[in-house]
């Protein structure tokens, strides 16, 4: 049987049911597969699809999210590619839907987002009444912890991606968004990129509204003097996309009236808290928010 759907770019998706081949482009996308019993359907994932650990081992990889096999994507004759916007490229999505393969594309940005992602895919596989309560739980989870951060003192929070030169978020973007939820401000909500820079677009070119863009403005470079400037009471630094550790706390040490230095509140902390979406936004929505409000030790305590 043939369904049209409409994805979150509003482009038209038609697909055949029963869904017997699935490939996922985004890791977050992955696990929720998995976690939906749709892992022995699942015949590609990406490089840096590591979760579930023990389902996604044996599985074919087409390359990165940036860069797929499209060739090895098409070997493998899946009946439906999954694609998150801000993390695949318009480019591939276009060629694979050229070559006959339908490609849903999701464009999650803030938490809510996300868990709307849960039920979108719970639709397109059939499996609403299986899942259901759990994703009702992640539901009351992010109502609860939007009515604790109502009543908390909000903290200034800097969160960096990258280093070298440093990168962070500003507003718009999912990160941003769990960092709200959780009781957070983000202190460079309102910064953008400056853009475009010739050194960094190389031969890509960005049009206005194109999701896909190669870069971005709302990931804005700086120096670690601005962000002093700013006095954030907390610093959390993921260990994706950028891998950033223990030795990494050394880089802001130097400015020691920031708060969060000051004060000793800087976290490195696993990743997937901030960035992934999907059947682990509960969890992760708790651990942040204990972490702004103290209520349980930190993942790593400078």
């Amino acid at each position: 049987m043939t369904y049209t759907v409409v994805d979150a770019l509003g482009r038209t998706v038609r697909f055949t049911y029963p869904l017997r081949r699935l490939v996922s482009l985004v890791p977050s996308l992955t696990e929720v597969l998995c976690h939906f019993g749709w892992g022995p359907q699942l015949v590609g994932i990406t490089d840096y699809c590591t979760e579930p650990a023990a389902e996604v081992r044996q599985k074919t990889t087409v390359g990165g999210t940036k860069n797929p096999s499209l060739p090895t994507v098409l070997a493998l004759q899946p009946d439906l590619v999954f694609a998150v916007a801000e993390e695949n490229r318009r480019q591939d999505v276009a060629q694979l839907e050229a070559a006959g393969v339908p490609v849903y594309v999701f464009a999650p940005t803030t938490v809510r987002h996300g868990i709307d992602v849960l039920w979108s895919m719970a639709t397109l596989l059939d499996c609403r009444t299986a899942v259901a309560t759990h994703i009702e739980t992640i539901e009351h989870i992010y109502t609860e912890t939007l009515a604790l951060a109502a009543t908390r003192p909000r903290v200034r929070v800097f969160c960096p991606i990258w280093k070298d030169p440093y990168m962070t978020i500003s507003d718009g973007t999912y990160i941003h968004d769990m960092l709200r939820v959780c009781g957070g401000d983000n202190i460079f909500a309102q910064r953008r990129r400056r853009f475009p820079l010739a050194a960094d677009l190389g031969q890509h070119t960005e049009r206005a509204g194109d999701r896909y863009a190669a870069y971005d403005r709302r990931y804005p470079r700086l120096a670690l003097a601005e962000m002093a400037v700013l006095q954030p009471e907390v610093i959390v630094l993921p260990d994706e996309p950028y891998a950033f550790g223990a030795a990494d706390v050394a880089d802001f040490l130097p400015f020691a009236t920031v708060p969060a230095v000051r004060d000793r509140r800087i976290y490195c902390l696993d990743g997937k808290i901030v960035s992934w979406y999907g059947t682990r936004i509960g969890q992760s929505l708790k651990q942040l928010r204990a972490l702004f409000s103290l209520e349980a030790g930190p993942p790593t305590l400078l």
